[in-house]
């Protein structure tokens, strides 16, 4: 009796690690995770938080709109979408989603969709290995209405250990998601019999797992206390603007959105966006009188800022001192308006890039005017 209980016990036991593994959850990282990892290096969006997304938000894969439309991360269909959509039931009744030719074009347009939006932007600060505050922050953000949506992720995560993608190589992605499956398949189709199954092996697996919970709750909990002490001393630091051209000691503005590097001219700092030289005005000045001081001409200055007249300068404006380039930097390569009326000479300003080329590689007119939604080309495909 003792040993057909036993028999039982592990016969129970295999079925139970079979199904964990057969789980939809599992299917989908199995699915997807080298697909994740891939977009982590391209955008720098978390593998784990892609994946936990796209669990959370197409149920493995098993919604309606995974299913029909491709689309597994509830992105809707906003002003600058152009390829088909669907009506499905969200926070209001029949709301558009888009649709995709692929689930891989779904995830490739999520990783765009947090990088080339506003309201994400600040997200890229943090390290694509604290998943905690990435999953924060896109609440923050307003990815999701939902007030537990950031526990929801972490949960998803660390249940299934996806943070050990973020660490990963595209290749090691790949080899991971074929082993899982090889697995999978391996169990499905073992014929062994439990008493066959050492009890020995089935103890030191269960300690290894519980090892690697303890290091995952010691990561988690440094994470937590780092966030902490980053949210006590997190203060929003605004650009400090020189008070006379003859400053030199001058605090340096922090741009991490921007980012800047600079150098320091023996008169006043100067800085450098997309590899093109500026300054900020300062209370008084004009841009002739800026003009005068670098050995520019009036005219020269106002074309370098893409403007035809001498407008009012207020303190703090960016100035160029030299032409701007004809794309943006690399990873910047489009831009998505925010609201209605934004100028696209100040997103040039914005991104060093001439009007002239924005308006050439998107076919834009003189006096094209910008809606909530649309995407500004800001490099050449």
């Amino acid at each position: 009796m003792k040993r057909q209980a036993f028999l039982l016990c592990m016969a129970a036991a295999l079925i139970l690690s079979v199904s964990a593994a057969d789980t939809p959850q599992q299917t989908y990282i199995d699915r997807w995770a080298a697909t994740a990892v891939r977009e982590m290096y391209r955008s720098g969006v978390p593998a784990s938080i892609t994946l936990a997304q796209g669990i959370l938000e197409s149920r493995s894969g098993l919604s309606a709109l995974a299913a029909e439309g491709n689309n597994h991360f509830g992105i809707k269909c906003h002003k600058d979408w152009k390829g088909k959509t669907m009506r499905v039931d969200d926070d209001r009744k029949g709301e558009c989603f888009r649709v995709y030719g692929s689930a891989e074009e779904s995830f490739r347009d999520h990783s765009d969709f947090l990088r080339y939006w506003d309201r994400y932007k600040f997200l890229f600060d943090f390290d694509t290995k604290d998943y905690e505050s990435w999953a924060y922050g896109l609440k923050k953000a307003g990815y999701a209405t939902d007030p537990s949506y950031p526990e929801k992720l972490i949960k998803i995560i660390e249940d299934y250990d996806l943070s050990r993608f973020d660490s990963m190589t595209q290749a090691q992605a790949g080899r991971a998601s074929s082993r899982s499956g090889a697995s999978a398949g391996q169990a499905k189709k073992s014929e062994t019999p439990a008493a066959s199954q050492k009890p020995s092996k089935g103890s030191s697996a269960k300690a290894s797992r519980a090892s690697r919970a303890e290091d995952r709750a010691a990561a988690r909990a440094a994470r937590r206390q780092a966030r902490r002490e980053r949210l006590a001393a997190e203060e929003v630091i605004p650009d400090e603007i020189p008070e006379s051209p003859n400053s030199i000691e001058q605090a340096v503005p922090v741009s991490a959105a921007a980012a800047e590097v600079f150098h320091f001219s023996l008169t006043r700092p100067v800085y450098t966006r997309n590899g093109v030289p500026f300054i900020y005005s300062i209370e008084g000045e004009t841009y002739s009188s800026i003009a005068s001081s670098y050995n520019l001409f009036p005219k020269e200055i106002l074309k370098i800022n893409d403007l035809s007249s001498e407008t009012r300068l207020l303190p703090g404006t960016v100035v160029y001192l030299q032409q701007k380039k004809n794309q943006a930097e690399k990873g910047l390569d489009k831009y998505i308006v925010e609201e209605d009326g934004e100028s696209l000479r100040d997103i040039c300003q914005r991104f060093a890039v001439r009007m002239s080329a924005v308006n050439k590689l998107n076919g834009f007119t003189a006096g094209h005017t910008l809606r909530e939604g649309d995407t500004i080309i800001l490099r050449k495909p």
